[in-house]
């Protein structure tokens, strides 16, 4: 797996790049090397599980089809230039997902996948701008990348019913990336990649940025589900008003309070967007096993030494609630951790692998977690051991 070298920066990088200014880095990795063929991100896009694009420049227009895409899709490009863009293959190539580790420096929550492109000569997806933060990671080929000014929600767009492509897009920059060159774009920055020759791939390492709106909605969303709907204004002691088409002072104060009062819960917050931020991405997809795990069968594994290995397309995060306590996050699931558990939950949202201890293999308390994460597909035992 290649790994970034030491002489990557990564406080300078967050100090004076990240969300400022773009950043080219040419090929800090120990050893480059792409981990995936372009035969097999074509099969991915055939599959009806993945999602996927294909994007077509014509003389004058660009059109784009959704996946699943068939070899038939592939074969009547003609001489046009093309991009093929296939999302999340990190949730299954784990060369693709094992990317990801050299970035973790941002917190995983931020993360959102790792989206791979392929494209023949003069292919790209045009200029357009981004509400995220991305890595673009050249993985095969060349491909010149053209960066322009901040964009925001006035720029002008060209009228295309499926594509944000910029109308008015003057480079300011201009770089080449060969194979493990990276290009950091942070939010909002013009930028417009075309690929130089054929066999061009880029993995493109995308992070979230929930809006104030999602944000809001999501919240709100939550709330109202667990109220009760018999808790209601009330206005005990009314006095007589002078002009009984006032609102009053009063009044707009105590439903002002029954509505900030449960918003501003700061604990019931945390809850909802640990919850929320590790919603799987993909929801149509089953990882869970065929046959349910007892925790009798994955307590006998794991004293033989099992180990057990984070699925890719899984999201773990915790927070933090005392010096010994926390809640652990596990694709848009609650597990409230102490002790032992909780410092288990930790390593668990460090590392891609875990391994127990015999105090932990016989807790209870621990198996009974280590079963359920099992049995929702977040877990599988390494098929090496």
């Amino acid at each position: 797996m290649p790994t970034l070298l030491t002489i990557f920066d990564r406080d300078a990088f967050l100090r004076e790049y990240w969300q400022a200014k773009p950043l080219l880095i040419r090929n800090p990795w120990d050893c480059w090397s792409n981990p995936l063929e372009p035969d097999e991100l074509a099969g991915l896009a055939c599959e009806r599980e993945v999602e996927s694009r294909l994007i077509v420049r014509e003389p004058g227009d660009w059109t784009l089809e959704h996946g699943p895409l068939t070899e038939r899709c592939f074969g009547r490009l003609g001489g046009n230039s093309w991009t093929l863009l296939v999302q999340a293959v990190d949730h299954h190539v784990p060369a693709v997902a094992a990317l990801l580790e050299s970035f973790r420096f941002i917190p995983d929550w931020r993360i959102d996948d790792v989206m791979v492109s392929y494209a023949v000569d003069g292919g790209g997806v045009g200029a357009h701008f981004d509400r995220y933060d991305v890595f673009l990671i050249q993985g095969l080929g060349t491909r010149r990348w053209q960066l322009g000014g901040r964009c925001d929600e006035t720029s002008t767009l060209l009228s295309h019913g499926d594509l944000r492509l910029l109308a008015d897009f003057e480079p300011s920059e201009e770089w080449l990336l060969e194979p493990g060159d990276i290009l950091y774009v942070p939010p909002g920055i013009a930028h417009n990649g075309i690929a130089v020759g054929d066999d061009c791939m880029t993995y493109s390492i995308g992070f979230r940025a929930p809006s104030r709106s999602e944000l809001i909605a999501g919240w709100a969303e939550s709330l109202v589900a667990d109220l009760d709907d018999d808790d209601r204004y009330a206005d005990a002691n009314l006095a007589a008003q002078d002009n009984p088409g006032e609102i009053t002072r009063d009044a707009i104060t105590r439903l002002h309070d029954m509505t900030t009062e449960r918003l501003l819960d700061r604990e019931g917050f945390s809850r909802w967007f640990g919850r929320y931020s590790t919603m799987p991405k993909d929801t149509d997809i089953d990882w869970r096993p065929e046959q349910p795990i007892q925790a009798e069968d994955a307590r006998r594994r794991l004293a033989r030494g099992a180990c057990l290995l984070r699925n890719p397309a899984s999201r773990f995060s915790f927070i933090q609630q005392g010096p010994s306590s926390l809640s652990l996050f596990v694709d848009g699931q609650c597990f409230p951790c102490t002790g032992e558990a909780a410092a288990w939950a930790q390593q668990l949202c460090a590392q891609d692998k875990a391994m127990l201890s015999p105090s932990m293999i016989s807790s209870e308390l621990i198996m009974a977690l280590v079963t359920e994460l099992l049995n929702q597909g977040s877990f599988a035992f390494d098929q090496d051991d």
